[in-house]
C-alpha cells in the first residue's frame, strides 16, 4: 500500500474500518467488501449515482476520468471535497454518500451503468 492510502483508515475512522486494495494501477477502497472509492495518483474519488451525482457537482468535485482508445471515459467516481482530509466528521458523511451510492448501484434489477 502508499502512505496516502494507509492514511486513509485515520481520515475514515469515524465511518469505520476500511480496507484498499490494489487494482488497474491505484486502489479501491472498500468497506464490508463493497467498493466506495478509488485511489489514483495519490488522489481519492467517491462512488456517485444518479441520487448522489448532484451533491459532488455542487461542490465543483470533478469526475474520475482515463483515456482509453484516445478517447476520456469517465467513470462514477467524483474527487473527494478537500475538507475530509481535516475532519472525519465531514469525511463520515461523505463516506456514507458513496457507500450508499455503491448499495444502490448493487440492487438487483439495476441495469446499466448510473453516474
Amino acid at each position: 500500500m502508499s502512505e496516502f492510502t494507509d492514511y486513509l483508515s485515520e481520515v475514515f475512522q469515524h465511518f469505520g474500518a476500511i480496507r484498499t486494495r490494489r487494482m488497474f494501477g491505484g486502489y479501491g477502497v472498500y468497506r464490508d467488501d463493497l467498493m466506495f472509492g478509488l485511489v489514483a495518483d495519490d488522489v481519492l474519488y467517491l462512488k456517485v449515482d444518479a441520487q448522489s451525482k448532484k451533491l459532488f457537482e455542487e461542490q465543483g468535485l470533478r469526475p474520475f476520468e482515463y483515456v482509453k482508445n484516445g478517447k476520456p471515459m469517465k467513470m462514477s467516481y467524483y474527487t473527494a471535497p478537500e475538507e475530509i482530509f481535516d475532519d472525519p466528521d465531514v469525511a463520515n458523511v461523505w463516506a456514507h454518500h458513496a457507500y450508499d451510492a455503491a448499495l444502490r448501484s448493487k440492487q438487483p434489477g439495476k441495469k446499466g451503468k448510473q453516474g
